[in-house]
């Protein structure tokens, strides 16, 4: 079974690298860009039947700091 596990900073963090980035883009010639949030995509390849609660237990423990992110699970066709 394949997810995507999607990871963002909550509302109201600062995030360094997406105005990096920001700045960049603006350098760049691209001076529409209004902001950038950055965040991280993990793609998994989990056993069929891998619970719900057991894959927001591995984003709660690893791949997402909840005190200052959020996540979400897709499940990829």
């Amino acid at each position: 079974m394949k997810l995507r596990v999607v990871v963002t900073l909550k509302p109201g963090v600062l995030d360094p690298q997406g105005k990096a980035i920001q700045h960049a883009l603006g350098s760049l010639g691209f001076d529409g860009v209004a902001d950038v949030r950055a965040g991280k995509i993990f793609e998994l390849d989990v056993a069929e039947g891998t619970s719900d609660a057991a894959i927001g237990e591995m984003c709660e423990k690893l791949l997402a700091n909840t005190v200052i992110e959020n996540y979400r699970i897709e499940h990829v066709a």
